[in-house]
């Protein structure tokens, strides 16, 4: 009896100790923080915000009800081969401080990370720098070949964009180190609670509700519209809330998906806001476990053609493995789905390789 006691004590000291040294481990800066004060008000005064989190325009679980955890484990554990690339993928190492004043450039540096340039003015988007897509260095890690850019290869940023507050789009590491380049910084609403931690000035963050614009200077601004996801860097999902963005910059209007299932906002926001000169739309990570919050690639052109946009450009995709799909199935199975016939174009750069609006675009296959 007084041995089963002891493996009882030492039992409940180890559950104990990991416990408490997981509460630690998330009392990190990489973690951010919750809204608070005067923001958590704003937040709780949302007309998003329902039952103590935000909540998406149409239903939508996170997971599929008759998703099985074990199973997602077990998948998780037995990914296909070519989840990742064998190789090193093919990028293009650009001079970012000389791409041209007489145009607008996009340049993608692999998932959801890009840069705009139009005329003087450039804007960053959820830079993901460090080399992975988590709070730790050894999830997530980037693919071979994609982490050719770094922060200090990014010019002074006039405004950064985050769209919401997972690791695959708003990186502890990259945001501290790119913090005296900024010059201000455009977010969902509650995500701000984050950058405050990690010393940026809360003057120079604007944080928006959904439908929320603000104006920058004159021909610049930028307004939030709905996605349908979720947020959460812990245990509780939907403290801030996540968003897309429609930019309006030199007489072009972008628009800047962020993570978003498929749903009928994209052909609410189409009627109200384009056409789109430009749209970027996420086609990666998706799956069956999860159908509502990432499209799956046959879906995108639709989204393309319910936002009424001029040109699509597939990101979410070629740099992480947040996912159990091959790698590149997602630009495949994107490209299947893209009939010619279509009135709007299809751009598919190399990571790294200028898009310049109204010059040739690139399409090739480079995935093949």
């Amino acid at each position: 009896m007084n041995r089963l006691k002891r493996i009882m004590l030492i039992v409940l000291a180890v559950v104990v100790v990991l416990a408490l040294g997981g509460w630690l481990f998330m009392q990190t800066a990489v973690f951010g923080s919750a809204p608070a004060a005067d923001r958590l008000q704003r937040v709780q005064a949302s007309k998003n915000f329902r039952d103590g989190s935000f909540q998406n325009v149409d239903p939508t679980d996170v997971m599929r009800r008759e998703a099985s955890y074990w199973v997602m484990l077990g998948d998780n554990f037995n990914k296909p081969a070519d989840v990742e690339p064998k190789q090193p993928l093919p990028s293009v190492k650009t001079d970012l401080t000389t791409l041209t004043d007489t145009a607008t450039s996009i340049v993608w540096f692999g998932h959801s990370s890009y840069l705009i340039k139009s005329g003087k003015t450039t804007v960053l988007v959820d830079p993901v720098f460090s080399g992975h897509a988590s709070p730790v260095s050894f999830f997530g890690k980037a693919f071979p070949g994609t982490n050719v850019y770094t922060t200090a290869d990014m010019p002074p940023i006039d405004l950064l964009i985050i769209t919401h507050d997972h690791y695959d789009h708003l990186d502890y590491e990259t945001m501290v180190a790119l913090r005296d380049k900024v010059k201000r910084v455009i977010t969902s609403l509650g995500v701000g609670a984050h950058l405050e931690r990690w010393g940026y000035d809360p003057t120079r963050i604007t944080e928006l509700d959904w439908d929320e614009s603000v104006d920058l200077s004159e021909g610049f601004s930028v307004t939030a519209v709905p996605a349908r996801h979720f947020s959460g860097r812990g245990i509780k999902r939907g403290q801030s809330l996540w968003s897309a963005f429609v930019l309006d910059l030199n007489a072009q209007r972008l628009f800047l998906g962020g993570d978003s299932g498929y749903g009928p906002h994209f052909a609410k926001i189409g009627r109200e806001h384009g056409p789109f000169d430009f749209a970027l739309l996420e086609c990666g990570q998706y799956g069956r476990d999860w159908p509502s919050i990432h499209m799956f690639p046959n879906e995108v052109p639709q989204a393309a053609r319910d936002l009424n946009t001029r040109v699509l450009m597939p990101v979410h995709w070629a740099k992480f493995a947040l996912a159990f799909h091959p790698w590149h199935e997602p630009i495949r199975l994107l490209t299947q789905a893209w009939h010619p016939t279509d009135a709007m174009q299809l751009t598919t750069p190399k990571i790294g390789e200028p898009v310049v609006l109204g010059k040739p675009l690139p399409t090739s296959r480079w995935w093949e």
